[in-house]
């Protein structure tokens, strides 16, 4: 039987109101799963705030790594997803990439010892433990460049995994020199070396969208997020976290006009009028699109059920060095 929307939000807060669970959603999902979620926000956050939660389940509406950093951060919790979607950045990477990119470095010569490597939260958690057993750290696109200063006091060599774009919008904020695996040159000579992954989505803004809005609209602002591009972050007026761009874009006069490049039902859902999405092409991210209504329905009905679905597993090994990895950062 299909039910409608209403059907299914009311069914849904019923068995909210039944079950010791609690649903959070990421600010990219669709809105009508992100207005069912009890805690909302980036992933970072989500997986901090649940730990405070008292509910035995939470509902995670995301991407598998941020079901999985729930999970990490707060073991003893029983952490299930209506859909077990992997981000396409996340997937880019796994321990035996990671274990390669060691030795790419230690081929010319950089030993083991004098990597400091850091991961971007949006990697899976067996990156994570790599990291963390290397005596790395995990970073947001928020708090990277405070990471990344820390760690230079080390005196070590930067692994940045996965986003290169992340880790060259760093390096050029801070004046260091960066590289990515696989091109041409010597990592001794740069200070951060990142792993040639990317996040698709943010891969769609180009320069001649931005200049586009800037003839059309003289005076408008470009805001973006720092997985885009370094040539688009360069040529924008502020780049910022997912977070960061909410409070740049709504604190905004009403009347200034702003394109912004990131997801697309994020920047949907801010200011009704003068917001533009900086791309002729929709900025939809299709892991992130893959939870419905529907499907948040069916989990917790499986949880009433006393069957959980898509219910998160980490090995005790991973599970450690995972959370020290993330710890490392949150002390900081």
């Amino acid at each position: 039987m299909k039910y409608t929307t209403e059907e299914l939000t009311q069914k849904i807060n019923e068995l909210k109101e039944k079950l010791s669970v609690t649903v959070v959603s990421h600010f990219y999902q669709r809105d009508e799963v992100f207005e069912i979620g009890d805690i909302t926000g980036d992933s970072l956050e989500l997986a901090t705030r649940t730990r405070d939660d008292d509910s035995d389940f939470v509902l995670f509406c995301g991407v598998a790594f941020m079901g999985q950093s729930v999970k990490v951060l707060s073991p003893h919790k029983r952490v299930v997803m209506p859909k077990l979607a992997c981000c396409a950045m996340a997937k880019m990477i796994d321990g035996l990439y990671y274990d390669d990119s060691v030795k790419y470095l230690e081929e010319y010569g950089i030993k083991k010892e004098n990597i400091l490597p850091i991961t971007y939260i949006n990697s899976n958690a067996d990156v994570k433990a790599k990291v963390g057993e290397m005596g790395g750290m995990v970073c947001t696109s928020s708090n990277a460049k405070h990471i990344i200063t820390t760690a230079l006091d080390e005196g070590k060599k930067i692994l940045f995994v996965p986003d290169r774009c992340l880790g060259q919008n760093i390096a050029n904020q801070m004046g260091l020199k960066s590289m990515v695996i696989g091109e041409e040159g010597d990592p001794n000579d740069a200070d951060i070396i990142c792993y040639d992954g990317f996040c698709s989505v943010h891969q769609l803004f180009t320069i001649e969208d931005i200049e586009f809005y800037r003839k059309k609209f003289p005076g408008i602002l470009i805001a973006v997020h720092p997985e885009c591009d370094p040539k688009i972050c360069d040529a924008s007026d502020f780049v910022g976290s997912t977070s960061q761009l909410i409070k740049y874009i709504t604190e905004l006069p009403k009347e200034q006009k702003v394109a912004v490049g990131t997801e697309f039902n994020m920047v949907n859902r801010l200011r009704p009028k003068n917001t533009y999405i900086l791309s002729s092409t929709k900025p939809e991210c299709p892991t992130m699109n893959e939870t419905t209504l529907e499907d948040v329905y069916l989990t917790l009905k499986a949880i009433d059920d006393g069957e959980p679905i898509n219910e998160i597993e980490i090995d005790e090994k991973t599970q450690k060095w995972a959370k020290i990895a993330l710890e490392r950062m949150l002390s900081l």
